[in-house]
């Protein structure tokens, strides 16, 4: 490891009991009470789509947890004393974003864990590049009575393109590209995966203020997460939680 990702191991050490600690609160207290129980809602879309704005407009008040390992990347970078901006994606750099990038997913991996160990409602962010993460992803919280939904959020090649470089934390174009064709051709897949009226196409391709494009999605999703449960296994659950407060 990098000699000053090591002298941080004990301030990453501290960060991850203390978010152990808030998490594993967080899950006990809302558990059974938590307004969207059992619902996970995937995030798809190439890079620069926009994703976390439209998650952000679209799932608003509805107390679902979302589940990104950017954001304790970029956390962890900046504890590290890492300029992401200024990184280059060859040399010693790529080991260094590499290593804070393992221990973002590791962290974030178990921040999932301990909201599904709760039954919270879920909002999964990913890229939708690996199809089969997803699937694996959405059948593992099935098993567990959760119901699933996915917004995608659609973008032309062109307005990524420009997006990445107006990013601080911009990637090689060609990278982008690869990225971008990789996102969809899983779209179809996505569809038949989720089925009709658990997928939702977002097109993103101009930041857009319209309160209708973003009203339709939330009327949407806000339908799904307050949607009764009708999974035995969710019921068997919430039944036993109840039970045990109970006691």
């Amino acid at each position: 490891m990098n000699n000053f990702l090591r002298r941080k191991e004990l301030k990453f050490a501290k960060f991850l009991e203390e978010s152990r600690d808030v998490i594993l609160l967080s899950s006990l207290n809302e558990g059974v009470y938590d307004p969207s129980i059992f619902k996970a809602i995937f995030l798809a879309g190439g890079p620069g789509s926009g994703k976390s704005f439209v998650a952000q407009k679209s799932t608003a008040g509805m107390g679902l947890k979302i589940i990104n390992s950017d954001v304790l990347f970029e956390k962890l970078a900046k504890e590290a004393g890492v300029d992401l901006s200024k990184m280059s994606f060859e040399g010693p750099d790529v080991k260094v974003r590499d290593e804070v990038r393992d221990r973002a997913k590791e962290l974030t991996a178990k921040q999932m864990q301990r909201y599904i160990n709760g039954r919270l409602g879920l909002v999964i962010d990913g890229t939708g590049r690996d199809y089969t993460k997803i699937a694996g992803q959405k059948k593992m919280v099935e098993k567990l009575g959760y119901d699933t939904y996915m917004i995608f959020v659609n973008t032309s090649l062109e307005v990524a393109k420009e997006r990445n470089l107006a990013r601080t934390r911009s990637v090689p174009e060609e990278l982008v590209v690869q990225a971008w064709n990789a996102v969809q051709h899983n779209i179809g897949k996505f569809q038949g995966l989720f089925g009709g009226s658990n997928f939702k196409i977002v097109d993103n391709n101009v930041y857009v203020s319209d309160r209708e494009v973003f009203g339709d999605v939330w009327k949407e999703v806000m339908k799904f997460a307050k949607k009764p449960i009708d999974n035995w296994i969710a019921k068997e659950w919430i039944n036993q939680a109840m039970k045990a407060k109970a006691k």
